[in-house]
């Protein structure tokens, strides 16, 4: 489970107020790449905050509801959309991301936890912790809010796009949603640099 042990010692090192980066959505063929950043009260505890992907929607939803009520916890979010994404690619639209949420927060944290690897270009000192959302609960609670605001973004989407089954899948490329997007082409919402996307409009184009 995560705790807050290397958040103490980015305050040991002199970095009193550490922020925790995570993203959601980078591997969907649909919707925006969701990034998150979030500041931890000192001794912060959790009973089942952890990685987001390790937990189902329903205790997501629960402690997303906690951590934005919570008036000491301090936290960004933004969405970096489909047209930015084909535009930087996605490597850059996550880091672009990570540099946007860390910039929200104010005042500005010290330093960055960010899950993963390094950030090119970020405007802070930070350190990059590979499966972070697991072993950091600043991370762990970012993830958290990534995830749950882009799930529900890809919700509402179904209604405007109720051919894809966003509802279902989140845009990630299941055998329905590629289904999907053989028998329909592309929506506005899709990422045209990913291949089976540029591969469904091509094949819809020649009908």
């Amino acid at each position: 489970m995560p705790d807050l042990s290397h958040e103490l010692q980015c305050q040991s090192d002199g970095s009193p107020v550490v922020a925790g980066i995570d993203e959601a959505g980078r591997g969907p063929l649909a919707g925006p790449v969701s990034v998150a950043a979030v500041v931890l009260p000192q001794g912060f505890s959790h009973p089942k905050l952890n990685d987001s992907k390790q937990l189902s929607e329903k205790v997501r939803e629960s402690i997303y509801e906690e951590i934005i009520s919570n008036e000491e916890i301090r936290w960004a979010s933004v969405m970096i959309e489909p047209k930015e994404i084909d535009e930087i690619n996605i490597l850059q639209a996550t880091w672009e991301g990570m540099r946007r949420s860390f910039r929200k927060l104010n005042p500005t944290p010290d330093i960055a936890l960010i899950d993963g690897k390094p950030v090119r270009d970020f405007p802070a000192p930070h350190r990059a912790l590979v499966k972070g959302d697991s072993i950091s609960l600043s991370i762990a609670a970012a993830s958290i809010i990534a995830k749950v605001e882009r799930d529900r973004l890809m919700v509402r989407y179904a209604k405007k796009y109720p051919e894809y089954g966003f509802e279902r899948h989140k845009g990630y490329g299941t055998e329905m949603h590629r289904d999907a997007l053989r028998e329909h082409g592309p929506c506005p919402i899709h990422r045209y640099s990913f291949a089976p996307v540029a591969q469904a409009e091509f094949d819809f184009g020649k009908r």
